[in-house]
């Protein structure tokens, strides 16, 4: 009987020594992999938010992978359509992912439905597949605004002041050709190469972006703006490099010409504040100017990056739980304050956001707040248009081929009419 006694306390032992491992197998962390590209240091500060969430749900731990933009464009798609990829994603192609977007809202609580319903009221339909569409799929790391940057300094050596707020793009190009002259700086400009930044050029020149039927045409305000954009490439104004200079609709911006004093205008948006505070303040001074316009107005382009969960994911529920911990007000108001972004979450927003940020950058940021107020009406229905990028890429493609001197303007406008319109009846299909 000792015997046995002995062996069924050794077995008791074994099976509660085999409980504990299985008990403390149940609770390992789940690992969410969030694929994140970063305009400054937006990937470090989510790192540093999850570090206090993973602190409050030792369940979950979180893989910040930091990648560079072109991987959000090109690679992840097709990760995506294969079944692959990451549980979360910082994306911009906000309504053309739709499909393989997680809805968040079976995991959130009904308070916190409401708060995104309330705080992200403005941005949410932009991930949804259309206006029957309620789903909350993800939250806007960033509200983003076209603008055009100045080399401030080369202004103060020519002697020539900043024009005002409702100065053209033809005169900002002649003022700056005048100031490239006077200080012997190579370029006038420089826009980044995309549909993207070109779109509030198309609209200022006339450009309606959608037909009646709400289907997006190449009318002739866009074909003004485009031979306009490209006159400035081939009469020496801007750099062929930056368009010209790529296949594709592949993505090019202009930053580094601007940071090393070789164009006096750069045409890029608010996510180049924390690169050009790092970069820039230390070797000349720099500064944002009001929305330039055209006929039918001075408009920028509304845009932004967001993290969205995924449906390929085997852990929703925690997806879900990590978005929403990053949405809350005082996460949120963190996230802005570090990155230097505009907030889209509109509690945030109005409580205002504190910028340990130069005075350069200061002013950048309120000159981006003031100019979302102008943002005319085809700008925000494109950014909220799933298929956009059947817009943008074509614009970047062909316009790069005509500043490239592989087609006449012409000729690159009609190639772009049809890649638009195929690329959308292949997208209804």
């Amino acid at each position: 009987m000792k015997n046995l006694t002995v062996r069924t306390s050794s077995l008791a032992a074994s099976i509660a020594a085999a409980l504990v491992s299985f008990s403390a197998l149940s609770v390992q962390a789940t690992d969410l992999r969030v694929q994140c590209y970063s305009d400054g240091n937006e990937c470090e500060v989510t790192g540093d938010i999850a570090k206090r969430f993973e602190a409050a749900n030792p369940g979950t731990k979180i893989i910040i992978d930091k990648v560079p933009y072109k991987a959000v464009v090109e690679t992840l798609p097709v990760q995506l359509a294969a079944g692959e990829g990451p549980d979360i994603a910082r994306v911009t192609d906000l309504g053309g992912l739709n499909k393989y977007y997680l809805d968040l809202t079976p995991y959130l609580s009904a308070a916190r439905q409401k708060a995104w319903q309330d705080n992200f009221a403005t941005t949410l339909p932009w991930f949804r597949s259309g206006p029957t569409d309620k789903g909350i799929y993800g939250m806007m790391s960033q509200l983003t605004v076209t603008g055009m940057y100045v080399n401030k300094t080369l202004f103060d050596q020519a002697k020539i002041p900043l024009p005002g707020p409702t100065t053209t793009w033809d005169d900002w190009m002649a003022t700056a050709k005048k100031v490239a002259d006077a200080t012997k700086t190579p370029f006038a400009g420089a826009m980044d190469r995309t549909g993207h930044r070109f779109a509030p050029l198309a609209v200022a020149y006339g450009a309606k972006i959608f037909d009646a039927k709400g289907t997006p045409v190449i009318d002739d305000g866009y074909k003004l703006a485009a031979k306009k954009f490209v006159d400035w490439n081939k009469n020496g104004l801007m750099p062929k490099e930056v368009w010209g200079g790529l296949g594709g609709s592949a993505y090019r911006d202009a930053f580094e010409e601007f940071a090393n004093g070789r164009i006096v205008l750069y045409y890029s948006g608010s996510w180049q504040i924390n690169r050009m505070d790092k970069n820039v303040t230390k070797s000349f001074d720099w500064a944002v100017v009001p929305a330039p316009c055209g006929p039918a107005g001075c408009t920028a382009m509304p845009g932004g990056a967001a993290y969205v969960g995924l449906k390929r994911t085997k852990a929703p529920a925690e997806v879900a739980k990590f978005l929403d911990f990053l949405s809350m007000d005082a996460n949120y108001t963190e996230m802005m304050s570090r990155t230097e972004n505009i907030p889209a979450n509109l509690a945030v927003a109005k409580a205002g956001v504190t910028y340990n940020v130069s005075p350069l950058a200061k002013a950048a940021l309120n000159s981006f707040v003031a100019d979302v107020p102008k943002i005319l009406k085809p700008n925000f229905d494109l950014q909220g248009y799933k298929l956009n990028r059947a817009v943008f890429q074509p614009t970047a493609a062909r316009l790069g081929q005509a500043v490239a001197g592989e087609m006449s303007v012409d000729d690159a406008l009609k190639r772009l009419a049809s890649d638009v319109d195929e690329q959308v009846k292949a997208a209804a299909k």
